[in-house]
């Protein structure tokens, strides 16, 4: 808002609380509805931290303006700070974990890290330290929101030390400029980790995500004591203005629905239209007497940006906690609409409550009177006595279970447990000299009958995911010599490249077994170009996957139909077999144990078998030939 920082400090920026209510739209639709256009909704989180940089900077140089910037001014600034953030956030973390306890399982692990995270706002760099990967998600993690909560409030601890050394600086022009050019240098940073590979460090990282909050401190620098003037309401200014509040809102709902980028300047793209977009749209509804400022004030949109903070913190918890007491399976397994509309109302309604009876109250008497005020009640009317018991057993009763929580927290998830098994079995595979294979005995007699022999594991070279390295033991067991090479988290474009390095080296077998389905769509040109570089000469098993994902069932029919255009491809039917053993998977429905392991290279054997299967048949029909020649169409084509 343009105005000058000698008003009033209850003075507040018109169109903002409506602003905050479309940020926390966006971020709602993509995780409850991801069936919905918002592919990019995710953007919501970088308007607040713009939101949030304007804000706490304006409020900052009010009190600078007023002559009273001082250690006690300061510390009442973050004593308001705790006020308004830490009643909301200590319900939030104690109600959930209490009932991921309840819950247990996978749900539990990493929980004393989220907590403490939560607690002290530094979930980011704990989440970093402890190698989260925020875009595989491969596991239900209670909190991981919070990221966003503990980027802003280290911004809220650092920036008023900075803001006195940056009001050194002669003109307001010249420091906004400084701040623009640092949010240009955080933007850099983060591009740059991103095309390194880094994309959750990017992500996470106060450095490299920074840029939409030091947009907001530009602004908010650059309007610093301008005093509101005539021509300010004039009709013109106020269509100029609409334009400009209305180009901001249209570049957020385009970076919002956007498909998700996959290279590094697109993804850094669209995180700064939104933040752009922001800016904008911030002028448009702060500006004096701004029809937007009035548009976006309308009485729903300001319920909801009033209580956006605590929306925000429930969203995801909630989330959670429905889907793996739903089908035992976090967000990451999919958001069936039914969940995603139980999750919305569950979030907004324990937002309003905390928001009623815990937030306001707390922020109002702070945290000494309210517990004054607690005692008042446990001493007064019956009614009061029960009500301020109540909250007390509540209280009491939540803490219990978070501390529960974190006590009984496993080490690690189900499905980290077998990969690491199996990544175990690879190190030792490779440190063991590889066996000598021996023929298999033959039977003697006056009619030797055609033997099904499938190919020894020294023929056999195996390339996968994390499934297949979660069900290496059974693979080394069942084919003795048999390379191995799995990784967590490949998709399919990297079989290429890992084939023709094989090749190269003179590993790639006269078998090669192939499991990379499970992470995302298969491309028909890498099938293609897997399928050169094994050669016509070599067998190449395709193993089909099984995952609670939208896109296994498209991954496995193209699958399929690529094995029945190419006369030395097959498939092995993973999914086949698993399906009636899911109780043989982890928590996740994805990797196997030992027992699913055995299923995996079971499948992988029956493939073999069909294959020699069909070679005697097809010698059978040669020899049935006239002439011994071979039929006239062996194989169809």
């Amino acid at each position: 808002m343009m105005m000058t920082h000698d008003q009033t400090t209850s003075a507040r920026f018109a169109g903002l609380d409506g602003l905050r209510a479309v940020a926390v739209a966006l971020v709602l639709v993509y995780h409850l509805f991801p069936w919905m256009p918002l592919r990019a909704g995710y953007i919501g989180v970088d308007v607040f931290f713009v939101i949030s940089g304007f804000l706490i900077t304006s409020l900052l140089l009010r009190s600078a303006s007023a002559g009273s910037w001082s250690i006690k001014r300061l510390l009442d600034f973050w004593r308001r700070r705790a006020r308004r953030l830490l009643p909301a956030l200590a319900v939030v973390v104690t109600v959930c974990a209490s009932a991921a306890w309840l819950l247990g399982g996978d749900l539990l692990v990493g929980m004393g890290r989220q907590v403490l995270g939560a607690a002290t706002f530094s979930y980011n760099w704990l989440a970093l330290a402890d190698g989260t990967d925020y875009f595989a998600a491969t596991a239900p993690e209670l909190f991981r929101n919070f990221w966003s909560l503990a980027v802003e409030e280290q911004f809220y601890v650092v920036w008023p030390l900075l803001l006195p050394l940056v009001l050194l600086i002669p003109g307001r022009w010249v420091r906004a400029s400084v701040l623009v050019v640092a949010a240009g240098g955080s933007a850099w940073w983060m591009v740059t980790l991103v095309t390194g590979g880094e994309v959750t460090r990017a992500y996470f990282g106060t450095d490299s995500h920074a840029f939409g909050l030091l947009l907001g401190i530009a602004l908010a620098l650059a309007v610093a004591n301008m005093r509101e003037q005539e021509w300010m309401r004039r009709p013109i200014a106020r269509v100029a203005t609409l334009l400009v509040g209305m180009v901001g809102l249209a570049a957020i709902v385009t970076a919002a629905v956007l498909p998700q980028a996959t290279d590094a300047t697109a993804f850094a793209g669209s995180l700064l239209l939104a933040t752009g977009g922001a800016v904008l749209a911030i002028i448009g509804g702060a500006w004096p007497g701004a029809w937007l400022g009035r548009g976006l004030d309308v009485a729903p949109l300001k319920w909801i940006g009033d209580r956006s903070y605590g929306i925000y913190l429930w969203h995801w918890p909630v989330l959670v906690l429905v889907l793996v007491g739903w089908h035992g399976l976090g967000p990451e397994a999919g958001v069936p609409p039914v969940a995603g509309f139980v999750t919305l109302v569950l979030s907004i309604g324990a937002a309003a409550l905390s928001y009623r009876f815990v937030e306001q109250p707390l922020r109002r008497h702070g945290f000494r009177r309210s517990l004054n005020k607690l005692g008042e009640r446990i001493s007064g009317t019956p009614a009061a006595r029960f009500a301020g018991i109540t909250a007390m057993v509540i209280a009491v009763v939540a803490l219990g279970g978070t501390t529960a929580a974190i006590i009984v927290a496993p080490h690690s998830t189900s499905a980290a447990a077998v990969i690491s098994q199996g990544a175990k079995a690879v190190d030792d595979a490779a440190r063991t000299p590889k066996p000598t294979p021996t023929p298999s005995p033959t039977e003697g007699g006056a009619e030797p009958k055609p033997e099904i022999e499938i190919p020894v594991g020294t023929d056999i070279t195996a390339v996968g995911d994390s499934v297949m390295l979660a069900s290496a033991p059974s693979l080394y067991e069942r084919f003795p010599g048999i390379t191995v090479d799995a990784e967590v988290s490949r998709s399919i474009w990297t079989g290429p490249g890992i084939l023709e390095q094989l090749a190269a080296n003179g590993d790639l077998r006269e078998n090669v077994v192939v499991a990379l389905g499970t992470n995302g769509p298969v491309d028909q040109g890498v099938l293609e170009e897997m399928t050169r570089i094994v050669g016509a000469e070599r067998h190449l098993i395709l193993v089909n996957a099984y995952a609670p994902r939208d896109w296994i069932p498209g991954v496995n029919a193209d699958l399929n139909a690529f094995a029945e255009r190419h006369p030395n491809v097959w498939v092995a039917d993973w999914s086949g077999a698993i399906e009636p053993h899911l109780d043989l998977l982890a928590g996740d429905d994805i990797h196997p144990g030992k027992a699913g392991g055995d299923v995996f290279a079971a499948a992988i054997g029956d493939t073999f078998t069909g294959i020699e299967k069909e070679r005697i048949r097809e010698e059978q029909r040669f020899d049935a030939a006239p002439s011994g020649r071979a039929p006239r169409v062996p194989f169809p084509e």
